[in-house]
């Protein structure tokens, strides 16, 4: 085929295509848009090799065209959102989509959240949808926090200082000090963590879960760990420590608990030992000794089996809403409320 008649096959449809666009005075309907577009392809595809197109460049050109096609058939021109309590919208973002798609909806969306007013903008990103981080982070966003199922993103888009809420800066962790009737309290020697290997018998500790109390986590870790039935007695003490876990703070309450069973089985997976250890031998540990905090919470632990100390005991509450939950407080000084 010469160059000549080459140039006039491909350069009269794509005359007619011009002329049509151009002389329209909105835009063309979608399906002849897409029709005149689908008169060039075939014949730009038998010339490619003429010309010297390449496979890449005509391969891009017609993704391109199908991630337009794919916004204008959805009738999608911004991301679906909703408003927050705070002047600001969350995206949850439900469905697979191309990260160019999203790209493009989300610049259009900010542009008119912007105009609205809106301050800061949340997207949440389920684990299937990873590749719209991206996009995401180079149109501004920032990490906040992420989930097992998720990662949240955060935006302040107006000029004025950033307000938004950092990720959560504390931790909640319990150690448990349950004593029986014969002054014997309950410790165990962890297999894994930093007491592990040194012969040391320590009181039950654990993380408290998310959605869980105080109280329930106390019971629960002495369960999980020795097999021992315990009920909650009070709140006997609590400090903080921080850059304890990932930079995070820690918060660690100490419980009076109540013994309702005796025989210890063990945790096999965290726990080489457990037994019920007379306090005097506890208290005589070297690591115990030499450490004012152990040591000046086992004498408040037996000050409160003795019954010259008071904690924190709970008592079920409501504020605002109608969901109860615990209120910690001194009952010896303080009536609860009724």
């Amino acid at each position: 085929m010469s160059l000549v008649r080459s140039c006039k096959l491909f350069s009269s449809p794509l005359l007619q295509a011009s002329k049509f666009l151009l002389s329209s005075s909105s835009h063309a309907p979608h399906h002849q848009s897409r029709a005149l577009v689908g008169s060039l392809i075939p014949q730009v595809q038998g010339l490619k090799k003429t010309f010297g197109f390449s496979r890449l460049y005509m391969s891009n050109t017609l993704a391109s065209l199908s991630k337009e096609e794919e916004v204008s058939r959805k009738g999608i021109k911004t991301l679906r959102a909703v408003e927050d309590q705070h002047g600001g919208v969350i995206v949850n973002v439900e469905e697979s989509m191309d990260s160019s798609v999203f790209a493009s909806l989300l610049k259009a969306s900010i542009s008119q959240w912007r105009e609205q007013g809106k301050k800061g903008v949340w997207i949440k990103l389920a684990k299937e949808h990873s590749n719209l981080v991206d996009s995401a982070v180079k149109a501004g966003f920032r990490f906040h926090h992420a989930e097992p199922n998720y990662l949240m993103l955060v935006n302040w888009i107006p000029n004025t200082p950033d307000t938004l809420p950092a990720n959560a800066s504390h931790r909640v962790a319990i150690g448990a000090f349950v004593i029986n009737a014969n002054r014997e309290v309950l410790v165990v020697q962890e297999s894994n963590g930093r007491f592990s290997g040194k012969g040391l018998w320590k009181l039950p500790t654990g993380a408290v879960d998310e959605g869980e109390d105080i109280c329930t986590a106390a019971i629960r870790e002495v369960k999980e760990e020795t097999g021992i039935e315990t009920k909650f007695v009070e709140v006997i003490a609590f400090k903080e420590r921080h850059e304890a876990f990932f930079r995070k703070s820690e918060l660690f309450f100490v419980c009076m608990l109540q013994p309702v069973s005796f025989e210890i089985q063990r945790q096999v997976s965290e726990i080489e030992a457990a037994q019920w250890m007379a306090v005097e031998d506890y208290m005589a540990q070297p690591f115990v000794r030499n450490n004012e905090v152990f040591d000046f919470l086992t004498k408040i632990g037996l000050s409160k089996f003795g019954g010259k100390y008071n904690g924190f005991s709970t008592i079920l509450s409501s504020t605002s809403s109608p969901k109860k939950s615990y209120f910690y407080f001194n009952k010896k000084d303080a009536a609860p409320p009724s």
